[in-house]
């Protein structure tokens, strides 16, 4: 079987997967050989999706931590797709009957105001920080369909296909003054029916919340792409994921960059 042919029939697989809620499961002959085979099936999957929930509109970045990327073998982040219609602003509800498994992570979430183009790259933290225009508190929503019993390295690069079981991200208000904040020091906690359940700081976060920007930005080079204008990129947990049901309220702050609410119905 070809490279191609084997990442259109995983991304077809994937894809119908999600539109019936079901877990994410790949027979042995289609589960990626390696990262870079499954970025490619995510793209595909994320095409077949986009039919329903638009077009490319930012980036999600998974494993930013040193303690995650040892779980799941691998020695960098990861990066996900997030498509226009699932970019949504506090206060938002949500239907628990969407998802298998909801999940909630809080991150500080970044607004580009200009280009980030392939031919810039090498970028680093600096470069990046020159083209955000805002910053916020953000959700990023999850739907956790791990297949139980699966290998944990196949469980994860099957779910890197599936786009790392990103569902968008909910929105606080936009920050355009975020260059006067120390964002390494700044705190962040998310309680769920009003009990603290995690925090963190921003120094979690591969050291500081852009750098995750920087290597994106990078990474997207490498593969021939850049980023645009007006794109949300979310940079990764500085609170790890907790599952929600229907009835619960959650809500999230970081220091200087305020809250965000979601309801669950």
């Amino acid at each position: 079987m070809s490279v191609n042919v084997k990442v259109q029939q995983a991304a077809l697989v994937l894809a119908s997967q999600h539109r019936t809620r079901q877990l994410y499961s790949l027979e042995d002959r289609l589960i990626p050989s390696d990262i870079d085979e499954a970025y490619l099936m995510q793209r595909e999957f994320q095409k077949h999706i986009s039919e329903e929930q638009g077009a490319l509109a930012g980036y999600k970045l998974a494993m930013t931590t040193k303690v995650t990327q040892e779980a799941n073998g691998v020695t960098e982040p990861c990066l996900g797709i997030m498509l226009e219609d699932n970019i949504r602003h506090s206060p938002s509800t949500l239907e628990a009957a969407n998802f298998v498994q909801l999940g909630l992570e809080c991150e500080v979430a970044v607004r580009l105001g200009t280009d980030l183009a392939a031919s810039g790259a090498p970028y680093d933290r600096g470069r990046v920080s020159e083209a955000v225009e805002s910053l916020s508190t953000a959700f990023e929503v999850i739907d956790l369909r791990r297949t139980p019993g699966v290998d944990p390295k196949v469980q994860f690069i099957t779910g890197v296909a599936a786009n790392v079981f990103n569902e968008g991200v909910v929105l606080g208000e936009p920050v355009a003054s975020w260059r006067d904040l120390d964002l390494q020091a700044a705190y962040g906690s998310m309680t769920i029916n009003g009990e603290m359940v995690g925090d963190g700081h921003g120094s979690d976060v591969m050291g500081h919340p852009l750098e995750p920007l920087a290597w994106l930005a990078n990474k997207l080079a490498e593969q021939g792409l850049g980023l645009s204008a007006g794109m949300v990129i979310i940079t990764g947990s500085i609170v790890s994921p907790k599952l929600v049901n229907a009835g619960d309220t959650a809500s999230i702050m970081i220091e200087g960059l305020g809250s965000a609410e979601i309801s669950i119905v």
